[in-house]
C-alpha cells in the first residue's frame, strides 16, 4: 500500500478519451493536454508508423502506393489493433517526453455496448504501451461526470454522449449506470449518408473528411432561420474530371435525417424501459447532450421536440467524455467506484 501510493506520487497518470474520431488525454494536474484525430499512416512493406494524428489525417487520401491511412477505431472499438497500440504508444511517449521513469497509470473511456473481448483489445493494447494499471469507464458515465452532473446522487439523470462511432445514452443514478443502451451509429454514420447523397444525386466522389467538413459548415437536424451553403470539391462519377459544386443546409438535412431519427428512437426505447421514479426524475432534470454530435445545429431542438423534455449542452461538448475520465482520475480513490474493471 505504501509503496503504491509513493508510485502514485511519482508517476504522470493518464485519463484517455480513446475514440473513433479523435483520441484526446488529460494528465494529472495539468488539464487536457493533447486532442488529435485517431488515424495513423503506415508504410505498407515495412509496417512502420510514419505519421500518427494530425499529421496522418492531412495525409488521408493522398498517399503514393506503399504507404496507407488507417483509423484503427471503428464503432468505438478497437479495429486493428497493433495499429491502436502504436498510436497510443506514440500519443503517451509525446505527452510524457521525458518523464517516462515511472509506469503512468491509465483510465480510458469506453461505449456502453462494449464487449468482454473489445475490453481486454482495450486493456492489452494500453499495457503493451508501457502502462503499469489500467481502468475502464463508461463514456456516457464520463461525460456525465465532465458535464458537472452530481453522479452520485439518488437521482435520475440522462446523458445523450454522440461520438464518432457509437452513440450512447444512459440513465445514471448513484454513480451506476441504471440504464444504458449502446447504437453503433454517430458521426461517422452521418458523415457516410453525406458522401453517398453527393455520390448518388450529384454524381460526386468525396472523401469521408469532406463529408465530415459539409457536416460541420452547414448540417443541421432542424430547419434554421439562414440558409447555409458550401462549395464542395469532388471528382465527377461519369466524366472522372474533378469539378465542384454548391449545396444547401436543406439537401443536407433531409440526408441526414436517417441516422438521427434513428438516435432518437433508441432515447425514446430508454425513456419507455426505465422505472417511474427514474422517469419522474428526467422530466425535471432534462436530458444533457454530449459528443460531437451535440454540435450538429438543431439537434437539441428536435431531440426536445420528440421527447417534450427539456435538452442541455455543456459549453464544450466534445470535451464532456476527457473532462470527465480526467476529474475520475484527479479524484481516483473516491471516485474509483463508477469504473468498470
Amino acid at each position: 500500500m505504501i509503496l503504491e501510493k509513493l508510485i502514485g506520487r511519482f508517476s504522470t497518470d493518464i485519463a484517455m478519451d480513446l475514440g473513433t474520431a479523435n483520441t484526446l488525454i488529460h494528465i494529472k494536474g495539468e488539464g487536457i493536454v493533447l486532442n488529435e484525430p485517431s488515424v495513423v499512416a503506415v508504410s505498407s512493406g515495412s509496417e512502420k508508423v510514419e505519421a500518427v494524428g494530425f499529421e496522418a489525417k492531412r495525409m488521408f487520401g493522398r498517399t503514393p502506393a506503399g504507404l496507407q491511412t488507417i483509423r484503427p477505431m471503428k464503432d468505438g472499438v478497437i479495429a486493428d489493433f497493433n495499429v491502436t497500440n502504436r498510436m497510443i504508444t506514440y500519443f503517451i511517449k509525446k505527452i510524457l517526453k521525458k518523464n517516462w521513469f515511472i509506469k503512468p497509470r491509465i483510465v480510458i473511456g469506453v461505449p456502453t455496448c462494449i464487449t468482454q473481448v473489445e475490453k481486454k483489445a482495450v486493456i492489452e493494447a494500453a499495457l503493451m504501451s508501457g502502462v503499469r494499471e489500467v481502468h475502464l469507464i463508461e463514456e456516457p458515465m464520463a461525460a456525465a461526470i465532465g458535464a458537472n452532473i452530481p453522479v452520485h446522487m439518488p437521482e435520475g439523470n440522462m446523458v445523450i454522449d454522440i461520438g464518432g462511432g457509437t452513440s450512447d445514452i444512459a440513465i445514471i443514478s448513484l454513480s451506476a449506470i441504471a440504464y444504458g443502451e449502446s447504437v453503433r451509429l454517430a458521426g461517422d454514420s452521418i458523415d457516410e449518408s453525406i458522401v453517398r447523397y453527393l455520390r448518388l444525386e450529384h454524381n460526386l466522389n468525396i472523401g469521408i473528411f469532406e463529408g465530415e467538413r459539409i457536416k460541420v459548415k452547414i448540417g443541421s437536424a432542424y430547419p434554421e432561420l439562414e440558409t447555409l451553403s458550401t462549395e464542395v470539391k469532388g471528382i465527377h462519377v461519369q466524366t472522372g474530371i474533378p469539378t465542384s459544386i454548391t449545396i444547401f443546409d436543406n439537401e443536407i438535412r433531409e440526408t441526414i435525417q436517417e441516422p438521427i431519427l434513428t438516435i432518437i428512437s433508441a432515447v425514446m426505447r430508454a425513456l419507455e424501459k426505465i422505472p417511474p421514479e427514474l422517469s419522474a426524475d428526467i422530466h425535471s432534470n432534462g436530458i444533457y447532450l454530449t459528443g460531437g454530435g451535440a454540435l450538429i445545429r438543431g439537434l437539441d431542438k428536435l431531440i426536445e421536440e420528440r421527447t417534450s423534455l427539456k435538452v442541455y449542452k455543456p459549453d464544450e461538448p466534445l470535451l464532456s467524455i476527457v473532462k470527465g475520465v480526467g476529474a475520475v482520475l484527479d479524484s481516483y480513490e473516491k471516485m474509483k467506484s463508477v469504473c468498470i474493471s
